[in-house]
């Protein structure tokens, strides 16, 4: 989908208009704008993680840009819960202004609040429960209680004299939570008699049919493994995933293991749950990891990072070998946690890593050991027969999630017209019930590499692909100022590929031949000999050798 950019007018009175900034074609990245009365209320502002064709990039954060010039009229951030894909983002918002107010639940916004620390930022959180309604600017705000993989998620409902939206962050239908805290049906059917003008719904879990199982399923698969391992068992899961980590340990604790946490996100995360109260720990189970190479394995549980298998996270060093933990015989490590679209591969070479070790790989794919936080399509329909909106914009999902949404949204009785298949920076206005595209904004992914923001392009992550797949060739020549001939050279080296450096003396007089006809035609400008010596050397790499590095040529005038 790539819908034409253009500007939306200047916004109306008594119109209301909601611009996602990320989060639509891709899972994370979430973050909306919504514009009313000249004032900006922002909700979620998560990042995504980089893919293999993104080399060497950290984080990506949501196109910050429409922002830039109007940070003076954001009344407020709304935090929907604490995954990383919706607050992940708010310490790099919060370098262009600090004093933007917050509003979340009591956990998600000590989530926030830890990640801010160490930006040396201190916000000006406001915490809110499910049933609060808050007036920020011209903003009249209702927080929801919603089911999710994490404690303390809410959706709001946005009231505006332009009409009541609804969004629900990311949430779920479980009707046995863990917690007892269930999506409030009620609130939402109270939302739907008063007439929802536009919902937002999360569409993750669009293309799947039915209903989410209920997370009271795992818990005994989790014990069962344990009960039947006689060494380690090692436990990855999402550092903020507070329902899974409980399950691990009741189950350690019911089978005479001790739990020691890995990873310095969940260690810090599972604190500030513990100290909060949202992560019941029975008294000595659990253990700090220097002081669990003691324990027998038949004793200790690793709860540790890296079920996507992220390169420098626990999991993956411990496949590596790169860790102090080495599993092996006897040891069985738990994938507790979904597949994020794009990290299969990283995924699979970590099982992969991990079996070759003699550990037993309990994941997904060969054990009920992980469900999603996500509504699945029978859950969706159900929202939208209790709200019956009269537009539906769905967010949080890829293509195919949105049209998936989309198409349930229809089955429902919402008019074609009135679902918006959407993506980051397209503005739709709302007013007296009716929605309409008002514009496309032209955003795209912004880098976080190291200490740089912004700076890495996607131009710059192409020469990376090449030169981690193609390799590298440097040709260096001096030509004479006057005449053009070559006084020494080419001289050429070659990383990354797997012939001999002599291999490219078959080349070295087409270079020299193709310098000469260009000398003869009076070419001197250094950068026209380098594009001369490029285009020699790329053809006859392509094909001789049968790739397409990068190449520098260096032309030196002497």
């Amino acid at each position: 989908m790539s819908t034409p950019v253009f500007d939306p007018p200047a916004l109306k009175p008594g119109t209301l208009r909601v611009t996602p900034l990320g989060g639509l074609g891709e899972v994370g990245r979430n973050m909306a704008m919504y514009e009313f009365d000249g004032k900006i209320l922002i909700v979620d502002c998560g990042v995504l993680f980089p893919e293999e064709h993104q080399p060497g990039v950290d984080l990506i954060l949501p196109d910050m840009e429409p922002l830039r010039g109007r940070l003076g009229d954001v009344v407020g951030l709304v935090l929907t819960h604490g995954h990383e894909d919706h607050i992940g983002a708010v310490p790099y918002l919060l370098r262009m202004r600090q004093d933007i107010p917050l509003y979340g639940s009591k956990l998600t916004l000590a989530l926030t609040a830890a990640k801010l620390k160490e930006h040396r930022i201190t916000p000006v959180a406001h915490v809110v429960r499910e049933g609060e309604r808050r007036t920020v600017g011209s903003f009249d705000l209702e927080f929801v209680a919603v089911n999710h993989s994490i404690p303390d998620a809410l959706a709001v409902a946005i009231r505006t004299e332009a009409g009541l939206a609804l969004h629900t962050g990311d949430f779920k239908m479980d009707q046995l939570p863990l917690d007892g805290r269930l999506t409030d049906l009620r609130a939402f059917a109270r939302l739907g008699e008063e007439g929802v003008d536009l919902f937002l719904p999360d569409s993750t879990n669009a293309e799947v049919p039915g209903f989410t199982p209920t997370e009271r399923q795992i818990g005994p698969v989790i014990d069962q493994v344990m009960s039947k391992t006689t060494g380690r068992v090692i436990v990855a899961s999402f550092s903020s995933h507070v329902h899974r980590v409980q399950q691990v340990i009741d189950a350690a604790h019911a089978n005479g293991r001790r739990v020691a946490l890995l990873g310095r996100s969940m260690v810090r995360n599972m604190t500030i749950a513990q100290q909060l109260g949202y992560l019941d720990v029975p008294e000595g189970t659990l253990v700090d990891y220097k002081k669990s190479g003691d324990i027998p394995d038949s004793q200790i549980v690793y709860m540790s990072t890296g079920s996507q298998g992220e390169p420098m996270a626990v999991l993956s060093r411990m496949a590596n070998l790169d860790h102090a933990i080495e599993p092996g015989e006897g040891d069985t490590v738990i994938l507790a946690s979904s597949l994020i679209p794009g990290n299969e591969n990283a995924v699979y070479r970590v099982i992969d890593g991990l079996t070759k070790l003699g550990a037993h790989v309990v994941h997904k794919a060969n054990a009920k050991v992980h469900v999603s936080g996500h509504a699945a399509a029978g859950e969706l329909l159900y929202c939208y027969n209790i709200l019956q909106p009269k537009n539906v914009l769905p967010v949080h999902g890829e293509y195919r999630h949105l049209m998936a949404n989309a198409t349930i949204a229809r089955d429902a009785g919402v008019p074609e017209a009135a679902t918006f298949i959407a993506e980051n920076g397209t503005s739709i206005d709302l007013k007296d019930g009716e929605a309409w595209v008002s514009g496309q904004l032209d955003l795209g992914f912004v880098y976080v590499d190291g200490s740089t923001v912004g700076a890495i392009t996607d131009a710059d992550l192409k020469d990376r692909r090449v030169l981690g797949e193609e390799g590298f060739v440097s040709v260096i020549v001096v030509v004479d100022a006057k005449t053009g001939k070559i006084i020494t050279g080419p001289e050429i080296h070659a990383r990354g590929i797997a012939e001999d450096d002599k291999v490219f003396d078959k080349v070295k007089p087409k270079i020299v031949k193709a310098l000469e006809d260009a000398a003869q035609k009076g070419v001197r400008d250094n950068h026209a000999l380098s594009q001369v010596v490029r285009r020699t050397i790329g053809r006859w790499v392509s094909q001789s050798l049968r790739r397409r590095p990068m190449i520098v040529p260096l032309v030196i005038e002497a």
